[in-house]
C-alpha cells in the first residue's frame, strides 16, 4: 500500500509534464486508479476496460498456445520427419521439438505487435495529452494469430503502424474508431503484401526458404485445396476440428475456439447474438451454393464449383469463420449495439464471408472483409433498429389516444 501511495504522490507532483500519460499506462497496469467519483448515483462494479481487455486475452490464450505446437507440427511433418499425430492428443504434436520451433516463429510475432502497437498508442498520448488506453492489448493478441506464421517482422510492424494510426487513432482512439484495427492491419497486409498473405508457401513455417528447392514445402490450406479443385486425402474432419491443418497461427483449432467463446459468452463479453447469427448466416449462404450444385445450375468446369460442393456444415471447421464470429465480430466498439442489430449484423457477416470465400478464389477467406464491411454499415442497421422502434412506440401512443 505504500508503494502505491508514494506513486500517486509522484504522479500528482508531476500532473503538468507531457510523459504523465505514459507514468499513468503503468501505474494502473498493476494498480487500480485512486481517483473516484464522489458526487451524484453511479454504479460500483469490479470490472473495467483493462479487465474486460485481460478477459478476451484468457480467452485467446490457449489458441496461441495451439498455434505454436501447430507450426512446429506442420513444419516437421511437411518435411516428413514425423507421421500424422493420431488425434487432437498425438504423441508426435505435444512435442518439445514442435513448442521449440513454433515458440522461436510465433513468438517474435507477439512481441512485434505488441512492441510496436503500444508505442504508438504511447506516442499518441504523450502527443495529445490523454491517458494511454488499454483498447490495443486484445488488438496486440489477435494480430500474431491472424497472419501466417512466416510473415516478415518489418511487414508486421508497418502493418501495426498503419492499423493503430488509421484505423483508430485518427477517429479519435478506443472507442471511437469504425473499423476493427486488427482487421485493418491484416487488411493492409494482404493488399499491401499479398505474396505474403496467400498461396501454399505462406503457412507452413520454412516454405518459402524452400521454394523452387527439390525438398520444396508445400503448406496449402483446405480452402485453397477446394479453390483448386485440388483433392484432400490424408485429412479428415477430425483434423479440420481439432485443428491438426496449416492455416494462421490461431485459427486453425475450432475446439479451442468454441471453449473460448463459451467463456466469453459466460463472462458476458462476447454476443451470443452476434457468434450465433454469423453461423447462421454462414450456413443458408453455404446451403444456397450446394442447392445451385444440386440442381445442376453449374458444372464441373467453373472455377466456382470446388468450393460451391462443401458441404454447407463444413464450411464452419475449413476456414476462419468461427474464429471472425467469436473473436472478431463481437468487438464491442465497431459491433452493432441493439440487440435486433446484433442478428442483423451478424447474419449478413456470415452470408458475405461464404460468398467472398466461394466468388473469390484468389482469396479463398472472406470472413475479414466482410466484418470490416459490417463494421461500416452497424450505425446504419442500429439507426434503422431504433427508428423501427420509435414508430413502433408512436402507433401505440395514437391507439391508446383514440
Amino acid at each position: 500500500m505504500g508503494l502505491k501511495q508514494n506513486l500517486h504522490s509522484f504522479k500528482m507532483k508531476n500532473k503538468d509534464k507531457k510523459w504523465l500519460p505514459a507514468f499513468n499506462a503503468l501505474f494502473t497496469f498493476l494498480y487500480t486508479p485512486n481517483e473516484t467519483t464522489h458526487n451524484g448515483t453511479h454504479i460500483k462494479a469490479a470490472d473495467d476496460l483493462k479487465r474486460t481487455m485481460n478477459t478476451v486475452i484468457l480467452a485467446l490464450v490457449p489458441c496461441l498456445i495451439f498455434g505454436i505446437f501447430n507450426a512446429g507440427y506442420q513444419h516437421y511433418l511437411a518435411l516428413g520427419e514425423i507421421e500424422a499425430a493420431n488425434g487432437f492428443l498425438g504423441a508426435s504434436f505435444w512435442t518439445l521439438d514442435n513448442l521449440l520451433v513454433g515458440a522461436a516463429t510465433v513468438l517474435p510475432l507477439v512481441v512485434v505487435s505488441y512492441g510496436v502497437g503500444l508505442a504508438v498508442e504511447f506516442v499518441f498520448a504523450v502527443i495529445k495529452g490523454h491517458e494511454v488506453e488499454e483498447g490495443y492489448l486484445v488488438t496486440g493478441m489477435l494480430v500474431p494469430l491472424i497472419v501466417p506464421v512466416d510473415i516478415p517482422l518489418w511487414m508486421l510492424a508497418v502493418a501495426v503502424v498503419f492499423g493503430v494510426v488509421i484505423g483508430k487513432e485518427v477517429f479519435g482512439g478506443t472507442g471511437m474508431n469504425i473499423l476493427n484495427p486488427a482487421l485493418t492491419i491484416r487488411a493492409f497486409l494482404f493488399f499491401a503484401y499479398p505474396t505474403w498473405m496467400s498461396g501454399d508457401k505462406v503457412w507452413v513455417h520454412g516454405a518459402v526458404e524452400r521454394a523452387g528447392t527439390p525438398d520444396a514445402i508445400s503448406g496449402e490450406t483446405l480452402l485453397g485445396a477446394y479453390a483448386q479443385n485440388s483433392s484432400l486425402a490424408g485429412i479428415d474432419y477430425w483434423d479440420m476440428f481439432w485443428g491438426l491443418i496449416p492455416g494462421s497461427v490461431g485459427e486453425t483449432s475450432k475446439f479451442l475456439i468454441i471453449i473460448g467463446a463459451a467463456f466469453l459468452i459466460f463472462t458476458k463479453i462476447g454476443s451470443w447474438r452476434i457468434i450465433l447469427s454469423t453461423l447462421i448466416g454462414a450456413l443458408t449462404m453455404g446451403l444456397i451454393f450446394n442447392g445451385v450444385v444440386e440442381l445442376g445450375w453449374i458444372g464441373e468446369s467453373s472455377k466456382f464449383y470446388g468450393l460451391m460442393t462443401v458441404p454447407f456444415w463444413q464450411h464452419l471447421i475449413i476456414g476462419s469463420i468461427l474464429f471472425g464470429a467469436v473473436y472478431m465480430a463481437t468487438d464491442p466498439v465497431t459491433a452493432s449495439q441493439t440487440n435486433k442489430g446484433k442478428w442483423i449484423y451478424g447474419f449478413l457477416i456470415g452470408f458475405i464471408s461464404i460468398m467472398i470465400r466461394v466468388f473469390n478464389p484468389a482469396y479463398p477467406e472472406g470472413v475479414f472483409l466482410a466484418i470490416l464491411l459490417m463494421n461500416v454499415f452497424a450505425p446504419t442497421i442500429d439507426h434503422y433498429v431504433v427508428q423501427g422502434n420509435v414508430k413502433r412506440r408512436l402507433k401505440r401512443v395514437k391507439v391508446k389516444a383514440a
